[in-house]
């Protein structure tokens, strides 16, 4: 195993991402990524330095709205999960 100079190390190019088999879904799934959150996150609203009390409501509204995209896509899923069974139970106990 070869160390090189360790007191002057040489970098070269980071690793590379792992080439994919299934091309056609990580392409899907980074389409729906960047449908659902097109903006990139703002970090200048996430201080940890800051406490609690210190957030107004402006950086809540646009944290919000940055996350907008997920809160529609959650609610559209739990609104799946309670009617999905909800109108199989009506199809199964009133055939009509």
């Amino acid at each position: 195993m070869e160390l090189g100079n360790i007191s002057k190390p040489t970098y070269g190019p980071g690793p590379e991402a792992p080439g994919s088999s299934t091309p056609g879904l990580v392409a899907m799934a980074h389409g729906f990524l960047r449908l659902v959150q097109p903006k990139p996150l703002p970090i200048e609203l996430i201080n940890f330095g800051q406490s609690q009390s210190a957030f107004s409501r402006e950086h809540i509204h646009e944290l919000l709205l940055y996350e907008l995209g997920f809160l529609v896509c959650a609610a559209i899923g739990v609104v799946f999960i309670i009617l999905v069974p909800l109108v199989g139970c009506c199809f199964c106990c009133c055939r009509c």
